[in-house]
């Protein structure tokens, strides 16, 4: 029985990614459409990340928060990308054992960091602007590089959890992964075996590392809101609330679609064409869309992009 047990789990080297859809022919105006959407992510975050380095003004708590931000986008948006590149030009839909459960490990330890790193953004922005006598202390820097490590041990753990919880199934045939990447999710609907363990494993993180950021977020946004409401004048209301705007898009964006995705009853899930489009917002679009998000609403980094390409500022430009 053991050895019968063995050969199921052995004789499955390679899984099939289905793709965004069945069809066995290269995509190619699809393919453009994703090369251009991660081209434009690497090299937004790419700039995020220079501009903030290079120029003094944006050496703070905020900036700093959102450079670690941009480089988990890259990070992020490279572990699913590429391979869904490769299957819509070639139609090679290929991927071993060990390199689906690389590219499990890596997105659960990018996903969950983002997480983290949003959470830890709003605790920034209720800290600057509820307590701005004690923000530098409350974020110096020995404290905010503290916090940054933290949220990527979460991260490892969570991946780690994981990925251990997969290699432990017993996949057998078929071997087609119905997703554009492989995930923990389509893995469990795909083994074999009994997957109750792995999947209140799975719930608890999304719980721990979904479900409980955005609960903090949210709270945090309704104390800022009630903070900017005290605010005696317009200007400084809208002025206050402008350095939230940005952030509270993006946490829009990433949760909304991410909530859809994992909060989804597993004896009933299917990856239909809706949920693998949502997937696609925040796997790969919400990557791309924060350093546009950021740039645009934002005047210290728009300043900064400026002087970095030799652009004069505008005086009173936003």
């Amino acid at each position: 029985m053991e050895y019968s047990k063995w050969i199921n789990q052995s004789s499955v080297s390679v899984f099939m990614i289905v793709g965004l859809s069945e069809t066995a022919d290269p995509q190619i105006l699809l393919f453009l459409v994703f090369l251009a959407i991660y081209l434009t992510t690497v090299i937004g975050n790419i700039m995020i990340l220079s501009v903030i380095s290079s120029d003094q003004r944006l050496h703070t708590p905020m900036y700093f928060f959102l450079a670690n931000l941009a480089a988990v986008d890259i990070f992020l948006s490279s572990v699913t990308t590429p391979k869904l590149l490769v299957i819509l030009v070639t139609a090679q839909k290929s991927i071993s054992y060990a390199g689906c459960l690389t590219q499990l490990y890596f997105f659960q330890l990018f996903m969950v960091v983002e997480c983290y790193i949003l959470t830890v953004m709003a605790y920034d922005r209720y800290v600057a602007i509820c307590f701005p006598l004690n923000y530098n202390l409350i974020m110096s820097r020995a404290i905010r590089i503290r916090i940054v490590l933290t949220c990527w041990a979460s991260g490892l753990l969570n991946s780690m959890v994981q990925a251990v919880s997969v290699c432990r199934l017993d996949f057998c045939s078929p071997n087609k992964v119905d997703h554009f990447f492989c995930d923990v999710t389509p893995l469990f609907k795909l083994s074999c075996s009994d997957t109750k363990v792995g999947e209140g494993l799975f719930m608890i993180v999304v719980v721990i590392a979904g479900m409980g950021p955005l609960i903090f977020i949210l709270v945090t946004y309704g104390r800022i809101i009630a903070a900017v409401t005290k605010i005696s004048t317009n200007k400084g209301r809208r002025k206050t609330f402008s350095t939230c705007a940005s952030h509270f898009m993006v946490v829009a964006l990433y949760y909304g679609s991410g909530i859809f995705s994992y909060i989804w009853p597993s004896s009933t899930y299917t990856m239909d064409k809706d949920v693998k489009v949502v997937a696609v917002l925040y796997t790969i679009m919400t990557p791309m869309l924060n350093p546009i998000i950021y740039s645009l609403r934002n005047r210290e980094v728009k300043q900064a992009m400026r002087k970095a390409m030799g652009i004069p500022s505008k005086p009173h430009g936003n």
